[in-house]
Formats: structure tokens, sequence, C-alpha cells
């Protein structure tokens, strides 16, 4: 039945059909993407309408109509309440309204452009060990010797965490991201989850008691700085913040840094233009996470039957919003599946969100990511692909689950 708006329901406007496994890699599906989207900008996927078009993406993402549904990757296998949802759903990610706007305004005061800058000497020592670490091989996979040994260190240096508990914080973190990872028994490995997760608030109180009598200028004291018309980050919230940066920021950028690799070291040209012309980092992340991004869609629902672009979307329905696709539209894009770091004039990629729930961290991410290619990039001149590269499947995290790579001993 058509809802009431008078617009057509995303399910009788005779849209184009998405069709792909669960398990194929966003390039695999690339040509049914584009195929689909030349007829429509919304696609009927395999678990629902998706938005293909990039005008209209970013109209989802800015219109608050349509919010994040609650512990979706909790409830889709089998885990709707119990202490791991109450954590999942409680937290600023899932928070809606004001809420929302009074956690992200208290949280937003502690990413100063001053916390992020000193990182660099971190980023610096942390890519060159590991860097060194592989240099006497002449080769080594990025995904496993460089990619997944980088981001926690970073975050760690942001919150203020000595070097002497990086590799703490490396554990907590693969104990939480089993909640994400499908692959395994959520329902067994829960206690795992709830266990590494109640270390790290321990942890998160102990540095925020000890930083209460002795603030200092990293970003945990900063959120205990935080301050709105003389409202301040509850305990509870302090450690859900922490916990957020550490699940948010640690596997988007793993994986992102990975891809970027890629599609960097698969057009040579590209790959010495970034080396000879260090300030071309930035744009080359720019257009990396364009061309081949880590993280490819993002899910909304509606609590009501809402009409945006001409198509009502019904109450209840879940639409996942492709970026991978909208930031590929040729509508916007041009020559949109060229890679190109020089690439001028175009939009804001899509891959960090858009509206009230953009990414609080996309400027650490990208600041992350184009240090990271500078120093790789230096280190590693005449690195070159030295295998096959096979990505994770478009939905969830996505990225290279291997890249090896050989270059000249140092």
């Amino acid at each position: 039945m058509t809802a009431s708006t008078g617009a057509p329901s995303v399910f009788e406007a005779g849209l184009p059909t998405l069709e792909y496994d669960i398990t194929e890699s966003p390039q695999q599906v690339c040509a049914r993407i584009r195929a689909a989207q030349r007829r429509a900008p919304i696609a009927v996927g395999p678990f629902g309408p998706e938005v293909l078009s990039y005008e209209l993406a970013r109209s989802l993402l800015r219109d608050t109509r349509f919010v994040i549904p609650p512990g979706l990757h909790l409830s889709a296998q089998g885990v709707t309440s119990g202490p791991l949802w109450d954590r999942v759903v409680g937290s600023i990610i899932c928070a809606e309204g004001a809420e929302h706007h009074r956690l992200r305004s208290l949280v937003s005061r502690a990413f100063t452009p001053r916390a992020t800058a000193r990182l660099h000497d971190t980023i610096d020592q942390v890519v060159n060990e590991l860097v060194d670490g592989v240099a006497d091989a002449g080769r080594c996979d990025i995904v496993t010797d460089i990619a997944r040994h980088y981001p926690i260190p970073i975050i760690c240096a942001l919150l203020g965490a000595p070097r002497a508990d990086w590799s703490q914080f490396e554990r907590w973190a693969e104990a939480i991201f089993k909640m994400v990872n499908f692959s395994v028994d959520l329902i067994e490995e829960m206690p795992a989850i709830l266990r590494g997760w109640a270390e790290l608030d321990a942890y998160v109180d102990e540095m925020v008691a000890e930083r209460r009598h002795h603030l200092t200028d990293d970003l945990l004291s900063n959120l205990i700085r935080a301050e709105d018309d003389g409202d301040r980050l509850t305990a509870d919230e302090l450690r859900m913040t922490v916990a957020g940066l550490l699940l948010a920021g640690t596997d988007t950028t793993r994986n992102q840094l990975a891809a970027s690799l890629q599609v960097l070291l698969d057009h040579p040209e590209q790959w010495a233009m970034l080396r000879e012309h260090p300030e071309l980092a930035m744009p080359a992340v720019e257009e990396s996470m364009r061309h081949s991004p880590a993280v490819c869609n993002t899910v909304r629902t509606v609590h009501e039957d809402v009409e945006v672009g001409g198509y009502t979307f019904p109450s209840g329905t879940y639409i996942f919003v492709n970026s991978f696709a909208a930031n590929r539209d040729p509508d916007t894009y041009k020559d949109p599946d060229r890679f190109d770091i020089t690439r001028k004039g175009a939009p804001a990629v899509l891959t960090f969100g858009g509206g009230v729930h953009y990414c609080l961290g996309a400027n650490l991410a990208r600041l992350e990511l184009a240090e990271g290619l500078k120093i790789l990039a230096h280190r590693l001149p005449d690195a070159r692909r030295a295998g096959p590269a096979p990505w994770k499947p478009m939905l969830g995290m996505s990225g290279p689950t291997s890249l090896p790579v050989e270059f000249g001993r140092r």
C-alpha cells in the first residue's frame, strides 16, 4: 500500500533490484551498483532499500528523521537485551535527539586542534618503528605488519596512556571487537567481551581519578574539563567516550590505511607522485577514501513514514546508505572510477557520515592516515604489490585481508 504522503513507497516505486551476496567485496559489486545507479537513485538490495546517489545520500544523513537503529549489529546476532546491549545502546553512537546533542557538545570540546596536533611525534615514532621491524626483510604484509599495529598507540597517546600500557589497550580492543565480528558466536564470546570492557572501564576510572588531581593536555583531561552551561560528563559517560573512541578509531583506521596503500600501489604513478610531493598526503587520503573506502555503508531507520526525494520510506524500514556508491556517483564526480590524488573541486566524501552523526574523530582519522601515508611513501619509496589482496565484504568493515608488498632492503 502506498504511504499517505502521496509519494510512492520505495517498495512500490519500480526501483531496480541490486543483488549481491553478503560475502562479496565492494569491487565485486561495483558494476551492478553502477547499472542500478543509472536507473534510479535508490535500489532494493538484499536487506532493503539502498541509497546510491550522492545528493540523496547526503540528504538522508543530514535529515534527523533518519536515525541509527540502536544495537543493530547485536540484534542481527540474536542479542536484544542484557549488559552488552545496555552498554552499546547507551553509547553516544546510538543516542538521538537532545541527549545526543548534549553528549556531542561536551565531547567535541575535547577534540581541540592542540590535542590532535601534538600527536605528530607519536605518529612519526610509531610508523618508523613499524617500518624498522620489516626493513631488513625487504617484504611484509601491510595489513598484519603495519596497519594492524598502527592506530591503538595513537589513541593511547591522545588519551595520555603511557607506552607501557599500549599492549593492554590492544588486548581490550581485540576482546571488545568480537561483538562486531559476524564470524564468531557472539553469545559464546560475550563473557570475554564484557570482561575486556570491564577491565578497560577500571583502567579509565584510575586515569580519571589521577587526572582530577593533575590535569594535563591530553584528551582525557580535556573531557574532564569539558563543560557546557554547568553540565559535565559523568563517570559513566567518560568511560563510554573512551570505549567509543577505541572502537570507532581502531578498525576503521587499520582498514582504511591498508585500503589507501593498496590503491596507491596499484597506481604506481600516484605512489611516485606522493613520494615526490608529500603535501599531497591529505588529498591522497580524501581520494582513496572516495575510491576505495573501508566503510562502504551505514544504516538508518525511520519511526514514521518519511518522504524524501520523491519516495516514501515507510515507518520501521531499514535504509542502507551506500556511501561506496555515492562516492562514485557519476552525477557528482567526473570520471568517478578514476583514481587521482590531484583531483580538484570534488565535494566531500560521505565516508565519515553526515549531519548530527558526522564522525567526531574525522579530523584525527585524516591526520593519522595522511601522516602514515607520507612516512610510508618516504620510507618505502619502491614498494610494490607482491601478491593478491582479497577484500572483506562490502557489508560491515571492508578493506584488504592481506596486502603483501616487496621493497628494497633498507
